[in-house]
């Protein structure tokens, strides 16, 4: 006796996974350099943080060399470690207006 066969579920459109695409294209010899600021400002995000490799699209060792190359433009002082944003944050440490 043959079962009645359950017919198959198909996948929402908006939970299939999209074709992930790389934020930049590297060539076969390209170098990442720290000197490189436009660059190096593509995997950083509007806050100072290095973007992910979820979100760039990089394989593992290009983001390595990415991550490191923000490292040492940072300790050269050619990009910042954070933003400045004005008005948030904690308030200065002699401050009695919040009590």
């Amino acid at each position: 006796m043959a079962s009645p066969r359950t017919p198959r579920r198909r996948r929402r459109p908006e939970l299939t996974a999209k074709k992930k695409r790389p934020v930049h294209k590297f060539g076969e010899g390209d170098t990442v350099d720290y000197k490189d600021l436009a660059l190096l400002r593509k995997f950083m995000s509007d806050r100072g943080k290095i973007r992910s490799r979820r979100v760039t699209g990089l394989t593992p060792k290009r983001q390595r060399e990415v991550a490191q190359a923000i490292k040492n433009a940072r300790e050269m002082a050619l990009l910042p470690y954070t933003s400045h944003r004005a008005g948030g944050g904690r308030p200065e440490r002699g401050s009695r207006s919040s009590r």
